[in-house]
């Protein structure tokens, strides 16, 4: 089918989502504008069972109750997972496998081979009388747990979340396809399809971002809608690929270039490790938000910031959502003051000696000057440390 018609009155590429209201942010690109975008990982953060971090294990992540307890902090965005049913239904689940246990034995099964119904069947449910399929979940190195949570909620579809989750917040639509598998164009178009009618039907003025893995999905994305951002999500070249162009952060830029995309969602710690890349990215006239665990330091945020990176995806929301609310105002107050003083110093600050404020283990903390290289050195180290 062809692609409908471009709309006309979204903004420019390097500016995919709602412009903030501040003056002159497009007139003078050299404005140190205070809009960064926070995005809440699956909602209120991922689920780590193994972990001893409790807040990897207090609510359910991809759950209408998990993306609600994020729109109540000053975020954007929330970030979750969508697959597609066998029998064609959108539904929000992280893993290509599901897992329960049937007479002591762990059985999983492929999430796109089964029907919406038996899917739904997994974990918690809604009718209090009726009790599901006990959920497990197997980590990367193999073990398998139980899921259990502080907080558990019922899996859901794509329709249920626009139908249930605040709608102030915007969606980060990733969608999902299992990497030991090579799709024909018809299979990923058929999949998206389902996935952009249930959007198109159901989104209304929500603001929405579409991200994939996958640079087939991502480009196809682009070529069957035009009504919203398309993002390529990379790892840049922290795990190898058979397919190249998942390798690094160049090849990427190139994915988005080709297919005109709006921008990369890159793993944080490949570019924290190649600031330089930031600057190529936006040359490319490309947006780029980064996400990781090293994003649950306010420390590494408050950094990317000062890069010029234009969004977070965080686990601990509550924390990073407070910690840039409030460095904004702290800025935007600073900045009303030097308006007073001179209305021509507001220029974006030279990164090496701007003043670096920001929340350590609870506490503000302040360099005059500093370094940032070093200072991403530090972050990094703190982070391993942890």
């Amino acid at each position: 089918m062809p692609p409908p018609p471009p709309i006309t009155s979204l903004p420019p590429p390097h500016f995919p989502f709602p412009q903030p209201q501040e003056p002159n942010l497009l007139e003078d690109p050299n404005v140190w504008t205070s809009k960064f975008l926070v995005m809440g990982h699956r909602g209120c953060g991922m689920n780590i069972l193994h972990s001893s971090d409790s807040r990897f294990k207090f609510m359910k992540e991809n759950s209408i109750l998990s993306f609600n307890a994020a729109a109540k902090f000053p975020v954007d965005f929330i970030e979750f997972d969508v697959q597609v049913t066998k029998d064609g239904c959108p539904v929000i689940f992280h893993d290509c496998l599901i897992l329960t246990e049937e007479k002591g034995v762990i059985v999983e099964k492929r999430v796109t081979e089964l029907m919406v119904e038996e899917f739904l069947s997994y974990g918690p449910q809604h009718d209090p009388w009726k009790i599901g399929k006990p959920l497990f979940r197997r980590t990367v190195d193999g073990g398998v747990y139980e899921w259990k949570v502080e907080n558990d909620a019922p899996l859901c579809t794509l329709q249920e979340a626009f139908e249930k989750v605040e709608h102030s917040v915007g969606f980060n639509v990733e969608l999902k396809f299992d990497d030991l598998i090579v799709y024909e164009e018809e299979q990923l178009a058929q999949m998206i399809q389902q996935v952009l009618e249930v959007v198109e039907m159901k989104a209304k003025d929500r603001p929405i971002i579409y991200s994939s893995f996958i640079p087939d999905a991502a480009q196809l994305v682009k070529k069957l809608q035009s009504s919203y951002p398309v993002f390529f999500l990379t790892n840049g070249g922290l795990k190898i690929y058979p397919d190249i162009r998942r390798n690094s952060l160049e090849e990427a830029i190139n994915v988005c270039m080709v297919g005109g995309l709006n921008g990369v969602v890159a793993e944080v710690t490949s570019i924290l490790r190649n600031p330089a890349a930031v600057d190529k990215i936006r040359n490319g006239g490309l947006s780029l938000i980064t996400y990781g665990q090293l994003n649950n330091l306010p420390e590494a945020v408050y950094v990317q910031r000062l890069l010029g990176i234009e969004g977070v995806i965080v686990d601990v929301v509550k924390e990073i959502a407070e910690a840039v609310s409030n460095t904004i105002s702290s800025e935007q107050e600073e900045s009303s003051h030097e308006q007073q003083m001179n209305m021509k110093a507001r220029t974006k600050p030279n990164l090496s000696q701007k003043r670096a404020c920001f929340l350590l283990n609870g506490e503000q903390g302040c360099s005059q000057n500093i370094s940032l290289s070093s200072h991403i050195d530090n972050i990094i180290q703190l982070y391993q440390c942890k």
